[in-house]
This record gives structure tokens, C-alpha cells and sequence, in this order.
């Protein structure tokens, strides 16, 4: 079953570090079958907390999804951002409705 890592940025308090954290995180999520569905990009919100930034990469399976956020390189990448960078993150497992 697919996966799907799903995060939303409450606050950027600096771009560039979020900047160099995406270049250094696209690839080792590609690395683990994570391709990009949603990063950033137009919205519109109707209910609920509003947050700035949304990021959404679906991954061949939950293990890999979490494999790939618990893998000492992607820990080290996310270092560049996280302390000026509040965001919701989980990771969800699909389903299949047929």
C-alpha cells in the first residue's frame, strides 16, 4: 500500500535555510521511491488552520516513507531548517477502495 508524507508549514522564519534543506532532502526522498505530488503552489482554504506552505511526496509504502524520515542523511538535511521552521509532519498510509 502506498504512503503518503504529508507536510504543512505553520512558519518560515528563514527561506534560504528551508532552500538548502530542499536541495539537500529532494533527493534522498527520491532515493527512497518518494515522488512529489504537492509543493507549494496556489490554494485556497475553507476551514481550519491555515498554513503557508503545503508538501506532499507519496512513497512506494509506509516502511519506506519512514525509513526515509528516520535515515541519518535526511535527519542531517532537515537540520538545516528546523529551527527556523514550525511545520505539522506525518506520514499516512493509503488505502484502496476497490
Amino acid at each position: 500500500m502506498k504512503a503518503y508524507w504529508i507536510a504543512l508549514y505553520i512558519k518560515i522564519k528563514n527561506e534560504d535555510n528551508l532552500k538548502k534543506y530542499s536541495e539537500v532532502a529532494i533527493p534522498i526522498l527520491k532515493k527512497y521511491g518518494g515522488v512529489p505530488l504537492v509543493r507549494g503552489g496556489k490554494y485556497k482554504s475553507f476551514s481550519g488552520s491555515e498554513f503557508s506552505r503545503t508538501v506532499i511526496w507519496e512513497f512506494p509504502s509506509l516502511i519506506e516513507a519512514i525509513n526515509c524520515h528516520d535515515s541519518q542523511e535526511y535527519q542531517s538535511g532537515w537540520a538545516l531548517a528546523k529551527d527556523t521552521t514550525e511545520r505539522n509532519l506525518q506520514i499516512v498510509e493509503g488505502f484502496n477502495i476497490e
